[in-house]
């Protein structure tokens, strides 16, 4: 499960569903990486189908190797960004936990208390679905080349591959992808029939789609045929084999959802998400009879987004 299931003994029939997750800053604008933590955070709901966060809580150290007076601008930054992407997702920030640490951390906690019939149990995919994914991969690689512009030694080892510009458009789409919610996903996971669902984040795309897998009901395999990647990227994730985005295993935030559904709802649930959101989907896959494995074909098609 992405998040803990409890079924009230007080109160039978609601279920609380809660999250968890921190991490270290991974770009330069606190504002926005406040926004990349809370829509973590709040995948881990949306994957389960689960719309409606009750209550939200922040975690967040300072930093005691900076002075006093950048940590006030970073966290009041940061706790900024994480409260407006709450609001924007119809809940709110009610406390949490603030501590000092040898470095900046910041996450959250996501409570919902809802009924059974508004989760989608991650087991139910059937041969004849498809997979969907609501969000281009490359998110580490995109932080990692940005970063690499202020380290030569490293900057000069890839160079030749991507531009200056490349990089920008990169982690600019990179910022815009992980700030953004899958709430959008999660509503249209009801409407049109999801059977399973996950979020693509730190174990990669094949790894949660094992993850899932190894889950179902039914002996059904996971086949991926497409990988939708931030444009520029792909030709870094070549070279740079060691982030192993084009194996499948390249660590995301904040990724997108990996939904098995109905091959018939697909296409209908790919175009309304982009009419709502402006961003496409794309079907990536397909469930077939197996023993509970997710596997890359060897033609990959890739996607620059």
């Amino acid at each position: 499960m992405d998040c803990s299931i409890i079924e009230s003994k007080k109160y039978p029939g609601l279920y609380t569903v809660s999250t968890t997750d921190f991490f270290f800053p991974l770009i330069e604008d606190p504002y926005v990486m406040g926004k990349i933590a809370c829509a973590n955070v709040l995948s881990d709901l949306y994957a389960l189908g689960v719309v409606d966060c009750d209550n939200m809580l922040m975690l967040l150290s300072a930093c005691r190797k900076i002075e006093n007076y950048e940590n006030d601008i970073i966290l009041k930054l940061l706790m900024k960004g994480f409260n407006d992407l709450a609001k924007e997702a119809g809940t709110e920030v009610t406390g949490g936990q603030t501590v000092i640490n040898e470095w900046v951390l910041v996450g959250g906690v996501g409570i919902s208390v809802c009924k059974k019939e508004d989760i989608i149990f991650p087991v139910n995919a059937v041969p004849g679905d498809v997979i969907v994914l609501t969000k281009p991969l490359g998110t580490q690689v995109a932080v990692n080349m940005y970063e690499w512009l202020s380290k030569p030694q490293k900057w000069e080892t890839i160079k030749d591959t991507i531009s200056e510009e490349e990089v920008f458009e990169a982690y600019k789409t990179a910022m815009k992808s992980m700030s953004r919610l899958n709430k959008t996903g999660a509503k249209l996971m009801h409407k049109y029939q999801a059977h399973a669902c996950t979020d693509v984040t730190g174990f990669g795309i094949l790894g949660h789609a094992n993850n899932l897998a190894s889950n179902q009901k039914e002996e059904v395999d996971f086949e991926i045929h497409t990988l939708p990647i931030i444009k520029h990227i792909p030709k870094v994730a070549q070279k740079l084999r060691f982030f192993k985005l084009l194996q499948g295993f390249s660590p995301e935030t904040s990724g997108g959802l990996f939904i098995c559904l109905p091959e018939d709802k697909a296409k209908d649930f790919c175009k309304e998400i982009e009419e709502i959101d402006g961003v496409p989907a794309h079907i990536i896959g397909r469930v077939v009879k197996g023993n509970r494995k997710a596997r890359l074909l060897k033609d990959l098609n890739i996607i620059e987004m």
